[in-house]
């Protein structure tokens, strides 16, 4: 009798949800796909299940994924100034801080513009994609899923293209600037990151994790 008091307890627990902004719980309820559950007291939305956003999410991290090893691999921009040119990559950016005691502001730069970007989207691939062909989840996905939304914030090679953009209009008056495919690339990654977002309901990821896997 204990037991099963215990377990109607932990189900009870199990479909409580507290909001991220004000921490009020909320009894978890069906959503049906498209709609929101929002919190009752500041409106902040809890569960937005979309049609098909596991395949869609899958999708666009493996775009993004494609994109942001064009962005390494490619130019980045070009510069001509005095009939001299000069062209830089990310790689440029990195090795620029390399010398010295600059070392540790490199392997920043390399870890947040680079490697935690490609280990974001690689995590969601192997989180969701096994699901979003029908499979099991994968072995540990859960843990591939928490790392990618640990590693958002620190992820910064939109950040990038932002300053690089307000930079640009100051060199533009000096010398001339030409865009590289590894700068258009980044441009891109931005609105894929923004839209693959857009799909993202965390909740409803821990529920398909929670549901699909094995006993």
């Amino acid at each position: 009798m204990k037991d099963d008091a215990e377990g109607l307890a932990g189900a009870a627990l199990a479909q409580l949800v507290a909001c991220p902004t004000c921490d009020v719980l909320h009894r978890l309820s069906e959503v049906p796909p498209g709609a929101k559950a929002r919190c009752r007291r500041c409106g902040t939305v809890l569960l937005a299940p979309r049609p098909q956003a596991l395949t869609n999410i899958v999708m666009l991290a493996a775009t993004s994924l494609v994109l942001m090893v064009a962005a390494v691999f490619f130019p980045f921009l070009e510069l001509r100034a005095a009939g001299l040119s000069r062209q830089s990559s990310l790689f440029d950016a990195v090795l620029a801080f390399s010398d010295g005691l600059m070392l540790p502001l490199a392997v920043a730069v390399a870890a947040l513009i680079i490697l935690l970007p490609l280990l974001r989207f690689a995590a969601l691939i192997y989180a969701l994609g096994p699901m979003a062909i029908g499979w099991r989840p994968a072995r540990h996905a859960a843990t591939a899923f928490r790392l990618a939304a640990w590693a958002r914030p620190w992820a910064m090679a939109e950040i990038f293209v932002v300053g690089v953009a307000v930079a640009l209009v100051k060199v533009a008056g000096l010398a001339q600037v030409s865009l590289g495919p590894a700068f258009w690339a980044l441009a891109a990654l931005v609105l894929v990151t923004v839209l693959k977002d857009n799909f993202m309901c965390r909740l409803s990821v821990w529920k398909t994790l929670e549901e699909r896997r094995p006993s």
